[in-house]
C-alpha cells in the first residue's frame, strides 16, 4: 500500500512538471507572436528550469529564443544560438531550421558563413 501511494505521488508530481513546461512553452509562443520578446526570454527560462530532464526539448527552445534574437537585431547571438542548436542536435527538426534561419540571415547581410578566425599565440 505504501508503495503504491509512493509511486501515485510520484507520477503526479511528473506529470505537474510536465504541465508547468508546456504552460511555459506555450506563453513563450504567444508572447513571440505578440512581439514581447522580453516575455519570451523569461517563459523559456522557466521552460528551461522545468525541461532538464527533458534534454529533447532544448532544440525547440533554442529555436524559439533565437528567433526572438533576430526580431531584436541582434544577428549575431541569434546566429550563435542556431549555429549552437546544428552542432548538439544534427538530426533533429530543429536543427533543420536552424540552418534555413543561418541562410536567411546570409542572404540578407547579417551573417557570414566564412569560417572564424584561428586563433594562435603571439610569436615570441
Amino acid at each position: 500500500m505504501r508503495t503504491l501511494i509512493i509511486l501515485a505521488v510520484a507520477l503526479a508530481a511528473t506529470g505537474c512538471t510536465r504541465v508547468s513546461l508546456d504552460h511555459h512553452l506555450n506563453n513563450a509562443y504567444r508572447a513571440y507572436n505578440e512581439g514581447d520578446c522580453a516575455k519570451v526570454a523569461l517563459e523559456l527560462s522557466q521552460a528551461e528550469r522545468k525541461s532538464r530532464s527533458r534534454s529533447y526539448l532544448q532544440p525547440e527552445i533554442s529555436l524559439l529564443r533565437g528567433q526572438c534574437l533576430e526580431r531584436e537585431s541582434l544577428f549575431v547571438d541569434a546566429a550563435q544560438t542556431y549555429q549552437f542548436i546544428i552542432t548538439r542536435y544534427p538530426a533533429s527538426e530543429y536543427a533543420y531550421r536552424a540552418r534555413a534561419r543561418l541562410q536567411t540571415l546570409e542572404q540578407l547581410g547579417h551573417h557570414s558563413s566564412a569560417p572564424a578566425a584561428k586563433v594562435s599565440p603571439a610569436p615570441l
